[in-house]
């Protein structure tokens, strides 16, 4: 049924019904508007078939070509145009805000494993409830994801915050890219290394201050010669 319903996509010879039509393609036939008996006679006289491939154009446009072989190549051509149309799905990697070592190395592990299949990855952190303080923290991690997976993916998106989710999108790299393609994953990658290293900065002088601490009071020093003639 669905070689038949292709099949009758086409008019071919008696069934075209307009005056003259533009020829295009046939062996020693000159591409030119023919009175459409004239067109059906050269085909006729070449062994061959006036096919209508374009009729909405004004002439419609006909090839001279076996049928046979022109449903062949409109076939191939199909299969083609399928076999390029690769199907890419999105997988989603979650973290917490404070996700242990363990677990960011095994989901690392997944979203290569998705990159080299083909597929994007969507990153995301969860903030859930007063983990929203920590939003920075959350930020440095996507970064530092983005980081050690820069040998199979570049960076479509930088994090961004959407209610209590943030995101990172990332693509598969191409083994084979334009010089335009390689210019902005450089340029990504810098921009991601210059985040990650700010942040950290950041909250390692987080950690630092509330390490710190408190000053010893210091007594006056009228009051501590009272207390040792006491």
């Amino acid at each position: 049924m669905k070689g038949d319903s292709f099949k009758n996509k086409y008019r071919i010879n008696d069934q075209i019904h307009s005056k003259e039509v533009r020829v295009v393609g046939g062996d020693g036939v000159v591409p030119e508007v023919y009175p459409t008996f004239k067109a059906l006679k050269i085909a006729e006289e070449k062994g061959m078939d006036l096919v209508e491939i374009s009729p909405n154009a004004t002439p419609p446009v006909c090839r001279i070509i076996e049928y046979s072989k022109f449903l062949y190549q409109q076939k191939k051509h199909m299969k083609e145009l399928k076999a390029k149309l690769v199907k890419i799905d999105i997988k989603e990697i979650r973290f917490g805000p404070q996700t242990d070592v363990h677990d960011y190395n095994f989901k690392l592990k997944h979203a290569i494993n998705f990159l080299e299949e083909g597929n994007k990855v969507k990153a995301s952190v969860f903030f859930k409830g007063r983990s929203i303080l920590f939003k920075d923290q959350g930020e440095v991690l996507l970064l530092r994801f983005a980081n050690d997976l820069e040998e199979y993916a570049k960076v479509d998106r930088l994090p961004m915050l959407e209610g209590k989710r943030m995101f990172i999108f990332l693509s598969p790299k191409k083994t084979e890219g334009s010089s335009s393609s390689k210019k902005t994953t450089v340029t990504s990658k810098k921009e991601v290394t210059k985040k990650v290293s700010k942040k950290e900065e950041v909250s390692k002088k987080e950690e630092v201050k509330s390490d710190v601490p408190a000053a010893p009071e210091v007594k006056d020093a009228d009051e501590s010669k009272e207390g040792n003639k006491l």
